[in-house]
């Protein structure tokens, strides 16, 4: 392999500060920098890094149209915790549901999926695999 994964993440977002206020103020990620001439925020949650970027021009985003994200998956460590997570962002302000927690497929995986503020969107899931 000529690769260890992925360094980071970057994310186009419509909104940079609901963004980084969703990632550090609702799910406790720690920003770790950013540019304001070319506006972003850095954020992790201690293994995965996302790099947060003000779209500009263009709004909106469609999964099934555009080259590129599809959406951004994150792992959690337990059922409960999924739960307590999507209790914690479902009401979370700018907040969009797809769907609340259910299997994947025909499981066990069980994942949920919303768009953040700033558009993206995320599925959190747990995998007892």
């Amino acid at each position: 392999m000529s690769t260890l994964g992925i360094d980071h993440l970057g994310l186009t977002v419509s909104d940079l500060a609901g963004s980084r206020a969703f990632f550090v103020d609702c799910l406790g990620w720690t920003e770790f920098g950013g540019n304001p001439d070319y506006p972003s925020a850095y954020v992790t949650d201690g293994h995965a890094k996302l790099t947060l970027w003000q779209q500009r021009g263009a709004t909106g985003f469609d999964r099934h149209e555009a080259v590129g994200l599809h959406h951004t998956a994150l792992k959690v460590a337990d059922r409960a915790t999924l739960d307590q997570l999507f209790a914690q962002v479902r009401d979370w302000p700018g907040v969009a549901v797809e769907f609340a927690p259910e299997p994947s497929g025909k499981g066990p995986k069980v994942h949920f999926m919303i768009r953040e503020p700033g558009g993206t969107r995320l599925e959190f899931s747990y995998d007892p695999r």
